[in-house]
């Protein structure tokens, strides 16, 4: 007899295993390790797995099977009961492969470690195992594809299938010595703390657990690493806590523990992940929802901040805490203000940039102002003693707008002739003659714009083709087969510089028009220090401590001699180009995390702040021209239009400014709602930004919204445009790169395995056939090289480190920074492998 309706499970399955297997002595049943377990290990020791069971065939299939130690504790004295890991895939009928846990194993008393093999395929079954290229291994990691020449299963709309099709599981294996080992699905392989996790992994260490009697794990809006548990006892979570940190990985210690009563499953007897996250929600919203005046607004805070930062339960916040401080980002950041939002049942403006900025207490107050009109004083004193500026000729002049001139404030003859590239495929080409054998896929505009004069415009249908309008990436032919000939980008590292502390700025990279070879990439980093790297060496040419974090990604002036950047401690620093000392310091009140942009026309600096100012510098005569309050933290960085002349500003506030460059007026404003991280990208037509909606925004000139596209996660990448501005790229928190039309029609999307905070650059394949080629980071560590016009995947490479830097490539280098505190520069080498 075979069991196979699983609802009596649901119901009372303390009652239904009597029944089973005493009452009508069922000798086979099939069922997942989810449905097993949802006796509970002491029944199933008891009664289905014991010595006078009748129970003589157990297959366990459609999820991971259980370790072996956890199928040991099952086991009752003398239980002969045959164990079988049975794997497949509804597309090609269910079962294809088989394994029988030898005797020897289940009836040793040695604790066992070893993972279990899929076993053997069934007769007429075809078991592959292909590479992320489509290529068949015998040994190593890849996806399982499976078919057989008459196991043919109608998918969808599907009215013919060829027979011999092979297909993908999504399920990742490794191969060792001919026998296949299950890793996990796609979704279940995370990146969390720069290091790689399998969820499973966690619930098979749970479920060793004495007090456990059941689990499941989910990895909740790919943010949190939630841990149901059912109990075996009254067991207090710290306790769990505890066990688990004795025996994971500190990468692998989940955010939460949520204690439930019972798994929920599907009607095909899995554990029901989307039901999970409603008992997590509902349990979120039950902690919060219990505000009951501003008198319990400090206790509920609190457990808001540990929830968000994954701190134990039992850890009490400081008052000075700082959110960045104590492991927060942007991204968590803007998860706490919509929790707190929810918890208070209104939305407050501002709040972003008090967390951003303010420790814990002063967050307390500024709710209490804003929510329950207390006037508070804390926060009022606290940001009464904020940064002043250290000039007093200084402030008087920033209060004035003054017009510009549109010449330059110096010379030709001080100007040296050199091409700046920076992130998103964004160049500076200064007096050079040299764009004949420029490799990027730069727009024309974008270059006209930004010389000041001999100029050797492309031309944009030399530079790409149409788009083919692919709406993904297929990784092996649409047939199933793999793929046999493909032009390949190798990377390889050339040099890797350490900087100390972590890398998150984007690299800028200055070549002198007269010597290519003299090259020279300016990066800063956590540590304080901003170094100038030779290119093609790597050698240090100097370095500089500045006086806090660097964030900002640097800018070089239009005469080529200095090179701007901000810093946390509030300072825009100028330093001189070919020897890092100081011209001069700017003051801001605030972090500067903001990238300077400059003007080619002017001459004149813009860099924004956290004080919600942006500013207009003349750095030759040290003094600033204008600054603008913007209603909202300035953490993007500046985007300059020169026809129109436009400088477009975005806050965390929500707001998208379009400014005059020369005066400091808003020319016009729009609020897109939510927090903007993203950088504006402008073009001849449009301007484009992303937000932490998931929307990605497009602007006319005049301030007219023209389209919005959507994605599945927050957008804190820049846009970056193609050659012929036809297309734009970005990545997004859904881990999926896009290229959209200039209607904001989606071209192709690429799957990546983490989410892209970095903005993608555009260039051609300067060693192979001059093919449109697009690198993006995920955050992961992983470069991605694709085809620009269908998004096919060239190559990946993975950096020993999570990748917040955005790449930047000059002919066949690529340069980047890293979480694990170098800069890398690594080569891109064409090759056809069979």
């Amino acid at each position: 007899m075979c069991v196979t309706k699983y609802s009596a499970f649901s119901v009372l399955p303390s009652k239904l295993a009597p029944v089973l297997f005493t009452c009508h002595r069922v000798t086979v049943l099939q069922a997942t390790p989810t449905l097993l377990r949802r006796f509970g290990s002491q029944l199933v020791k008891s009664t289905v797995l014991s010595a006078s069971t009748s129970l003589r065939v157990l297959a366990l299939g459609g999820e991971p099977f259980p370790s072996l130690t956890v199928l040991k504790n099952w086991i009752g004295k003398g239980n002969k009961t045959q164990i079988f890991n049975i794997y497949g895939i509804t597309e090609v009928s269910s079962w294809a492969t088989f394994y029988r846990i030898p005797e020897k194993i289940l009836n040793s008393t040695l604790k066992c470690e070893l993972p279990v093999p899929l076993g053997f395929p069934l007769l007429g079954t075809v078991v592959e195992v292909r590479d992320a290229d489509g290529f068949t291994i015998q040994e190593g990691s890849g996806q399982v594809f499976l078919g057989g020449k008459n196991r043919v299963c109608f998918l969808d709309d599907e009215v013919t299938v060829p027979l011999g099709t092979m297909r993908a599981t999504g399920d990742f294996v490794t191969i060792r010595g001919g026998e296949i080992f299950f890793l996990g699905r796609k979704d279940s392989q995370i990146k969390r703390h720069g290091k790689r996790l399998n969820i499973e992994l966690v619930q098979q260490v749970a479920e060793g657990l004495d007090q456990i009697e059941s689990c499941a794990v989910t990895w909740y809006n790919q943010e949190k690493l939630i841990l149901f548990i059912v109990t075996k006892d009254d067991v207090a979570k710290d306790l769990i806590f505890k066990e688990l940190q004795k025996h994971l990985p500190n990468h692998a210690i989940p955010d939460e523990l949520v204690l439930i009563d019972t798994l929920p499953f599907t009607s095909h007897g899995k554990v029901d992940v989307s039901e999970l996250n409603k008992i997590y929600l509902d349990s979120v919203n039950l902690t919060q929802n219990k505000l009951s005046g501003k008198e319990d607004l400090w206790e509920k805070l609190q457990c808001l901040w540990k929830s968000t930062l994954s701190l134990p339960e039992d850890v009490k916040v400081p008052e000075d805490s700082l959110f960045l401080n104590s492991g927060g980002d942007s991204l968590k950041s803007v998860r706490l203000l919509s929790e707190i939002e929810q918890l208070v049942g209104t939305p407050i403006p501002g709040l972003l940039e008090v967390i951003l900025n303010s420790s814990i207490l002063e967050i307390h107050s500024y709710i209490l102002q804003t929510v329950f009109a207390v006037e508070d004083l804390t926060f009022t004193k606290m940001y009464a003693t904020k940064r002043k500026f250290s000039d007093t000729d200084e402030e008087e002049a920033i209060g004035k707008s003054l017009q510009q001139r549109s010449t330059l404030p110096f010379s030709y003859k001080d100007i040296n002739a050199f091409i700046a590239l920076s992130r998103g495929s964004q160049i500076l080409s200064v007096n050079s003659t040299e764009l004949g054998h420029y490799p990027l896929a730069c727009s024309p505009d974008l270059i006209s714009q930004t010389n000041i004069k001999n100029v050797k415009s492309s031309n944009p249908s030399a530079l790409i083709g149409k788009s083919r309008g692919r709406s993904h990436v297929a990784k092996v032919s649409a047939e199933g087969n793999p793929v046999t000939k493909v032009e390949k980008m190798e990377l390889c590292v050339r040099w890797r510089s350490d900087t100390g502390k972590c890398v998150d700025a984007s690299p800028l990279v200055v070549i002198p028009a007269a010597d290519n070879s003299s090259a020279t990439v300016y990066i800063g980093s956590h540590s304080h220090r901003m170094k100038a790297v030779e290119l093609r060496s790597g050698k240090v040419k100097w370095e500089q401590i500045l006086g806090d974090r660097i964030e900002s990604s640097a800018c070089v002036s239009v005469c080529g001699n200095f090179i701007v950047v901000g810093c946390y401690n509030g300072l825009v620093y100028v330093l001189k180009s070919n020897s890092g000392e100081t011209h001069w310091m700017f003051t801001t009140e605030d972090t500067v995390k903001s990238s300077a942009t400059v003007d080619p026309t002017t001459g004149l600096v813009y860099i924004g702040s956290h004080d919600q100012h942006v500013y207009a510098l003349d750095i030759y005569k040290k003094k600033c021209i204008w600054k603008l309050k913007c209603e909202g933290t300035v953490f993007s960085s500046p985007c300059l239009s020169l026809n129109p002349h436009h400088l477009y500003c975005a806050t965390l506030g929500g707001l998208l400014l379009a400014v005059n460059p020369t005066t400091g007026n808003t020319v016009w404003k729009h609020c897109c709602g939510k927090p903007l991280f993203s950088s504006p990208r402008c073009c001849q037509q449009y301007i484009c930004i992303g937000c932490v909606d998931g929307n990605l925004f497009c602007f006319t000139h005049s301030g007219e919204q023209v389209w919005q596209f959507s994605t599945s996660g927050p957008i804190f990448s820049s846009p970056c445009t193609s050659a012929s501005e036809q297309e734009i790229f970005f990545g997004s928190h859904d881990c999926f790169i896009y290229c959209c039309n200039l209607k904001g029609h989606l071209q192709w999307k690429f799957e990546t395995t983490s989410r892209v905070y970095a903005t993608p650059f555009a260039f051609r394949n300067h060693n192979g056939n001059s093919e449109m080629l697009l690198a993006a980071a995920s955050t992961d560590g992983k470069l991605w090289i694709l085809g620009s016009e269908s998004g096919q995947l060239q190559n990946v490479y993975e950096l020993p480190g999570e990748v917040f830097s955005s790449p930047v490539i000059w002919e066949s280098v690529l340069i980047i920074g890293c979480r694990n505190n170098y800069i890398y520069c690594l080569d891109l080498l064409s090759g056809t492998q069979n």
